[in-house]
């Protein structure tokens, strides 16, 4: 069934460029505070700004040399993993495929002078398809996976989001994937056998760090946390999984601040923070407020 148009660019706001951090594939199992979270957001999305004609997908786990977008016409969940519950191999998302889309995301990148391919392959991986499955269950949304090149530099990124900036105001969800902090290194020694441990300090640190920087809009700082932030190599030994934030900054605005709409952790250093950007940003949060309280 194709997802049904609830929009209507006339009376509804633009959507807000989102950024979350999926955690270890067991979320899709173990959904804890973020996947309790990504499920008030859909239903958030949908009561503020109608259901989304289409998501735009930037994850830490689709890395390509130049930007490629897949855009087949239907999608399957890929399992990108290895040594985990064998049930998350049953897991299934089988979403439409956005291929007319393509056309115009690729015309957007190619107005700013970015390289951009388009083939017609297709799959999510599981930055994507998890929380999708959270947010959006009955995979009807059209998914079109934006593959991008993990050696570019968060100005580079940033530069990618503006350039899809107007698809905000077109009913199209730009969702950027990744992890606020990943050093698996630190996660796998304690052998994934306690989500619940507390916050270590140096999470915490950076964590906040991001925050506040966020939210001042502090955007050189921001682009050079590697060297700025508190712990920012120990908490990003490479920092893939980071950079897809700079993708929904740059796509929500030079102009407005982040805003950390969720905050939570696993395992005492895997943060789960979410953040949106651009104008909706705020009401975003007023409804996830509403969608808790509720």
């Amino acid at each position: 069934m194709a997802a049904m148009d609830t929009r209507t660019t006339a009376s509804l706001p633009p959507l807000p460029p989102l950024f979350l951090s999926h955690g270890s594939p067991m979320t899709a199992l173990e959904p804890r505070e973020a996947g309790a979270f990504m499920q008030r957001l859909g239903s958030a999305i949908e009561s503020a700004f109608g259901r989304p004609k289409a998501i735009v997908a930037v994850s830490a786990h689709s890395l390509t040399r130049e930007p490629v977008l897949l855009a087949a016409p239907k999608h399957e969940a890929v399992y990108d993993f290895g040594g985990f519950d064998p049930k998350l191999y049953t897991l299934r998302y089988d979403a439409p495929g956005a291929p007319e889309l393509a056309a115009r995301v690729a015309a957007l990148l190619a107005a700013q002078g970015l390289p951009v391919h388009t083939v017609a392959e297709g799959g999510l991986d599981h930055g994507i398809w998890t929380p999708l499955r959270y947010m959006f269950p009955d995979a009807e949304v059209p998914v079109l996976p934006l593959a991008w090149p993990p050696d570019w530099s968060p100005q580079q990124l940033f530069a990618l989001g503006e350039a899809l900036a107007p698809l905000a105001a077109e009913g199209v969800l730009v969702l950027a994937s990744g992890s606020i902090t990943h050093n698996l290194r630190r996660v796998f020694a304690g052998g994934l056998r306690d989500a619940g441990l507390p916050a270590t300090p140096e999470s915490t640190a950076f964590r906040d760090w991001f925050r506040e920087h966020g939210e001042a809009a502090a955007w050189e700082p921001l682009f050079d946390y590697r060297r700025r932030a508190p712990h920012a190599v120990l908490m990003h030994p490479t920092d893939e999984h980071l950079l897809p934030w700079y993708v929904a900054a740059g796509a929500g605005g030079r102009g407005t601040p982040a805003r950390r709409v969720h905050a939570s952790l696993t395992y005492g250093d895997l943060g789960m923070d979410a953040y949106a950007f651009g104008p909706a940003a705020a009401p975003l949060a007023e409804a996830l407020a509403a969608a808790g309280a509720a």
